[in-house]
């Protein structure tokens, strides 16, 4: 079939597009490990060693540091704290700042921290101030980060002494106690197991509800002529059910008592879940439209909306798995900004050598939407008059009245002068009878009553526009022109009541002695001077 051809043509051309994607990922990851000697003679702009350019990669280190049990290290992401002068106060800092967060402080998740070396600018605090979560005291005291600059090292992230100042620090022998018992990825065991009975716990929950929702469901719309709301729900609700679990769970950890290195690690990989979900109620949710506007078309007979609907399937669940792939590298820590740059890159190429195929299916889309004809109807399009065989993704067939096929682009098509004979609701009758010049004013009169007659007395001539009119002295005859609308579904049809109609007006005017005129022309001869015997006209 030419339709699915073109699909698939499409579809390799996406699948191009996603190689070239992941080449360009590739090279750029292959020139952030080229070695020093292969590296050019610009030298590269200073950055910081702990990552502590934006406030994602402060946290993201702080966290580290914590789980590692490296105070020290924690400390370096304090303000006003030397990172190569080590003092016990600094990491006793850590430790209580640690302590804190085990016992209900919280911070935003990995998705939430700006990854902009500004920040975010939208927050309502000064330039230089960034919130990135709350203590674990009673007044849930807000952590801040600040930016100031460092030696030999672009503007940093660090900790504000203002949020130092509310931490309490506990004698330098008492260990945090998250810092005891079996440690698992800087952790304690009985937390992960906390956290992971949760999540796997609201999973399951939200899984037996979806399922008791889906059996009422299925019962309460089995009988239903309309399959569209049935199908929405079993489509949404699954995913739907994960998402909530997602979301349940984000809120359920906000405040507990458990390390602060287990809830940011599951938060952040979880919200991978999240992703997915999302993604899946999107996929879902297209195939569910789509398959009820194929099953409307079908109904219609529009097999080329069916095809385009196919298509436009195909393309929205690629785009959503883009999306959903490029949110989750972004979770695990993937720059994916280079990703993104070479995304439009491909796609600004791709429209460019694909530029007419996107002509045509935009001429496509156009002819389905408005709806100019539809299969089967009787048409001029330009100079070409045919009835449309096919309105295909890529061209529109027309079969002429001498039985040619006639392809037409769609861009082309959907910019021609088209003239659809078949969404006529009446055909114009509009003929002219001429009665001979021996008719007198009151033949005439008695004509136009006969001719009158018969419209009128016709069911299929509209009679509000109906009228018969004397209308000129021809050449060689007397006219009568007749204007009216015939009722016909078909051109056929109108011929038969056109035909109808004529045949009606001869047969009362022949009874009534009336004569139809044909073209005469009377000669006048003169005789010559002198000449004898010759008639002096002759009439031909």
């Amino acid at each position: 079939m030419p339709n699915r051809a073109l699909i698939e043509r499409l579809e390799l051309a996406l699948v191009v597009l996603a190689l070239a994607v992941a080449c360009a990922l590739t090279s750029t990851a292959a020139a952030q490990t080229e070695s020093p000697a292969e590296a050019t003679a610009t030298p590269a702009p200073a950055t910081d060693p702990l990552g502590r350019e934006t406030p994602r990669g402060t946290v993201t280190g702080l966290l580290n540091a914590l789980g590692r049990q490296d105070y020290a290290g924690a400390s370096a992401y304090f303000e006003n704290v030397d990172p190569d002068k080590f003092r016990e106060q600094d990491a006793q800092l850590a430790r209580a700042l640690k302590a804190s967060l085990d016992g209900g402080g919280e911070l935003l998740s990995y998705l939430l921290l700006s990854n902009d070396p500004l920040g975010k600018r939208d927050d309502q605090l000064p330039p230089d101030q960034e919130r990135v979560g709350a203590l674990g005291d009673d007044e849930q005291t807000p952590i801040l980060l600040v930016r100031s600059d460092a030696m030999d090292t672009p503007p940093v992230w660090r900790v504000s002494q203002e949020t130092l100042d509310h931490l309490t620090i506990a004698p330098a022998d008492e260990q945090p106690a998250s810092d005891q018992g079996v440690q698992v990825a800087g952790a304690p065991l009985p937390d992960w197991l906390k956290l992971l009975g949760a999540a796997g716990g609201s999973f399951l929950f939200y899984w037996l509800a979806t399922a008791g929702v889906l059996w009422l469901v299925r019962r309460a719309f089995a009988e239903a002529q309309s399959k569209f709301v049935l199908n929405f729900i079993e489509a949404a609700l699954p995913p739907a059910s994960l998402l909530l679990a997602v979301i349940t769970f984000q809120f359920w950890t906000q405040g507990i008592e458990a390390s602060i290195v287990a809830r940011q690690a599951i938060l952040r990989y979880i919200g991978i879940a999240g992703w997915i979900a999302l993604a899946w109620f999107a996929l879902r949710l297209i195939d569910a439209v789509a398959r009820t506007a194929s099953n409307r078309m079908e109904r219609t007979a529009r097999r080329q909306g069916a095809s385009l609907v196919v298509l436009i399937r195909r393309t929205c669940k690629i785009a959503a798995v883009a999306l959903a792939l490029l949110a989750i590298f972004d979770t695990l820590g993937f720059d994916v900004t280079t990703g993104v740059a070479a995304l439009g890159v491909g796609g600004l190429a791709l429209a460019l050598g694909a530029q007419k195929t996107v002509e045509n299916l935009v001429g496509c889309i156009t002819v389905i939407a408005d709806r100019p004809v539809e299969v089967g109807d009787y048409c001029r399009v330009g100079d070409t008059l045919g009835t449309v065989t096919d309105i295909g993704i890529r061209s529109t067939k027309l079969r002429t009245t001498e039985r040619t096929h006639v392809t037409i682009p769609n861009s082309d098509f959907a910019s021609e002068r088209i003239e659809n004979y078949s969404r006529r609701d009446r055909f114009l009758f509009n003929p002219r009878i001429g009665l001979t010049y021996d008719t007198d004013a009151a033949g005439m009169r008695e004509a136009l009553r006969l001719v009158r007659k018969v419209v009128d007395d016709n069911e299929r001539v509209f009679e509000e526009d109906a009228r018969v009119r004397f209308v000129d002295l021809g050449a060689s005859s007397l006219n009568i022109e007749i204007y009216a609308y015939i009722a016909a579904p078909t051109y056929p049809d109108s011929l038969e009541v056109r035909e109808e109609l004529l045949l009606a007006i001869m047969d009362e005017l022949e009874r009534g002695g009336f004569s139809f005129a044909f073209p005469t022309q009377t000669i006048h001869l003169h005789n010559a001077p002198g000449a004898a015997g010759q008639p002096d006209t002759a009439r031909a």
